[in-house]
């Protein structure tokens, strides 16, 4: 048995790649937590022990996205707020739109599922095909966020602070 599937592979070097050259993203941060901090425990796009930082298109997603793990909580939390303002280079970025889930065996529900096996398949398959990064709508606000995978990303890519702001 394979460990990759050839049809997602497939499907996934259909859509083509886009390359960001110092675009502008967000990332929503809890206290003294770096936005360089990457996720390697696994989350919707990166199954455990690819490393991955979640960051938004837009400024208003990624306090979504923050707001969305506090009330995700059983006891809301206290913690300081940050949003950070980071320029971003990648090589090889997968945009997925709503219309393409299906090209990739996933549908919007997929999206939302608290089971995120299927969303974190296609993650491990484009970390396989070499992708620095995955551009995913959101379902927390109307926008996109960027996944971002460490292990993956080229030696002349960049991820630089820009700003930071501490919020509500």
């Amino acid at each position: 048995m394979a460990i990759h599937d050839p049809e997602l592979l497939d499907a996934i070097e259909s859509l083509g790649f886009e390359v960001l050259d110092g675009v502008t993203v967000w990332r929503h941060m809890f206290n003294d937590n770096p936005p360089e901090l990457s996720n390697t425990r696994g989350a919707r796009w990166n199954p455990g022990g690819l490393a991955a930082i979640y960051t938004s298109e837009q400024r208003e997603t990624a306090i979504a996205e923050g707001q969305h793990a506090m009330d995700s909580q059983p006891l809301r939390p206290k913690a300081r707020r940050y949003v950070y303002e980071l320029r971003v280079s990648a090589a090889k970025v997968l945009r997925i739109t709503p219309d393409e889930l299906a090209t990739l065996g996933l549908d919007p529900e997929d999206l939302q599922s608290p089971d995120f096996s299927a969303c974190q398949r296609v993650g491990a398959h484009a970390a396989f095909l070499e992708y620095d990064a995955l551009i995913v709508p959101s379902v927390r606000a109307d926008g996109t966020n960027v996944v971002i995978f460490v292990n993956e990303l080229a030696a002349d890519a960049a991820f630089e602070r820009v700003e930071v702001e501490q919020i509500a």
